[in-house]
């Protein structure tokens, strides 16, 4: 006899131990492009150009995740992808940490070894992102997907405030030999943890046929006529773009928070860390309130989840108003309070726009979900790498021209709130209700998971 299948795919445990993957990939992130950025332009008195030039290295390497994806679609064990990945990140980030004992010595001998680690952390979260992302979509019942992706992104969020709060407090009184030793900390504890989590956690090929995912995969076709088929859907497009634009205005600041802190608020190097950590926890809860209002009344209001789209960027974009006035008021200014209704109101707009992402990859059909993740993951990644890098371009150019440290971070405020406006706008334009079938084989092979796409529930973490 036959043993029987589970239904339900993913179990509600199996989400919780992905989360804690994205747990781990959270906490070794938020040391290699926060604090570390923040010595680098403070204590190593570096150009903010030059943390902006690596951290959009780290993004750039990842335009690979459509490929990625396509393997992932292809078959093929995803526990040793993800369990690679984070191994290769753990390591990279404890070099990049290393290499400020290399800029001391040398600026260029600081500088090549930390280009290289840099691309291995992008290597390590690509591979192991995109991997977590397509087990997700492919094996999560589809009822539970948009859910799913909610659970799995509020876990990475609550492992980068965690860890920004845990080692802000041992990062003090700062020396570069503790930075290198908390990061390694964190990612050795972060590797133990998600490699475990993973632990026989793929189902059998019983389990994914009783999903459908054996009996209906399409036969396999070349990554480029499979990305070509995705681009071609209008949705898709509209949505990779959509993702391009909004991404690109949520990274902007990620570079130049910690040094607004210490250089306009007079911030110590943890209390820029911790303060990065309140910033993210605010993320946390505009998460948590739009999961559980979209729960609330997305039956009654199906067109809530793009509501909370626009609100959210919209929001994160009068945040953005309220810290460049902040800057001309530095230091009398409630920064703390600022710097958490941001997170806020960036927390409401990414999980919104996450469960928009999980939904709509679920549309492209069984077999489709990593060539799409991969799609609108390549794309948060680029946007990620010139947010970063184009923020700190222009404080450093702003700065030089105009000598006026406040006016500069102004204007990238501004810039930023411009491009969150603009999204908003792009995101009003987006419909989320599924598509009527043209044919059989373009057909949604379950309308139930159709009929939940405006449900707020959701993921596709900001690695």
């Amino acid at each position: 006899m036959s043993r029987p299948a589970r239904s339900a795919g993913l179990s509600w445990l199996d989400i919780v131990r992905l989360g804690l993957v994205q747990t781990a990939l959270g906490s070794i992130i938020v040391l290699t492009t926060s604090t570390l950025n923040r010595v680098m332009v403070v204590e190593l008195s570096l150009a903010a150009t030059v943390p902006g030039m690596l951290v959009g290295l780290h993004y750039a390497v990842q335009i690979l995740r459509p490929l990625w994806g396509h393997g992932s679609d292809k078959g093929g064990r995803r526990t040793a992808w993800i369990v690679g990945g984070l191994a290769l990140l753990a390591l990279a980030g404890t070099g990049a940490a290393a290499s400020t004992l290399l800029f001391e010595q040398g600026f260029w001998l600081g500088l090549s070894a930390a280009l290289v680690c840099f691309v291995l952390i992008g290597f390590g979260i690509g591979a192991a992102g995109t991997s977590l992302l397509a087990l997700v979509a492919a094996q999560a019942a589809p009822a539970r997907r948009p859910a799913a992706a909610t659970i799995i992104w509020m876990m990475m969020i609550a492992g980068i405030a965690i860890t920004a709060i845990i080692s802000g407090q041992f990062i003090d009184p700062y020396s570069h030999e503790r930075l290198i030793a908390v990061t390694a900390i964190a990612g050795l504890i972060a590797f133990l943890i998600a490699g475990t989590a993973v632990l026989g956690i793929e189902r059998d090929r019983d389990s994914l046929a009783a999903l459908g995912h054996d009996e209906t995969r399409p036969p396999p076709v070349s990554f480029t006529r499979s990305l070509a088929d995705t681009w071609a859907d209008p949705r898709a497009r509209l949505f990779t773009i959509f993702v391009f634009l909004s991404m690109l205005a949520y990274s902007t600041q990620d570079l130049v928070l910690e040094p607004f802190g210490g250089l306009l608020f007079g911030m110590e190097p943890g209390e820029t860390t911790t303060l990065s950590g309140k910033q993210h926890g605010g993320v946390f809860l505009g998460m948590a309130l739009v999961g559980i209002l979209g729960t609330v009344l997305a039956r009654r209001k199906p067109s809530i989840l793009k509501l909370f789209v626009i609100t959210g960027c919209l929001g994160s974009g009068l945040a953005l108003g309220l810290l460049t006035l902040g800057a001309a008021a530095a230091p009398d200014w409630p920064l703390e309070a600022n710097i958490i209704a941001l997170g806020f109101a960036n927390g409401a707009f990414a999980v919104a726009a996450v469960g928009a992402m999980m939904s709509l990859a679920g549309q492209g059909g069984p077999g489709r979900e990593g060539i799409r993740m991969g799609l609108w993951g390549a794309a948060q990644a680029i946007a990620f790498g010139l947010g970063g890098f184009l923020g700190t371009v222009v404080l450093d150019v702003a700065r030089r021209v105009t000598g006026d440290v406040a006016f500069s971070f102004g204007i990238v405020f501004s810039a930023e709130a411009a491009l969150f406006v603009l999204a908003a706008l792009l995101a009003s334009r987006i419909s989320l209700r599924p598509e009527a079938p043209t044919s059989s084989e373009d057909a949604v092979t379950d309308t139930p998971h159709g009929q939940r796409l405006s449900r707020p529930l959701p993921l596709q973490p900001a690695e």
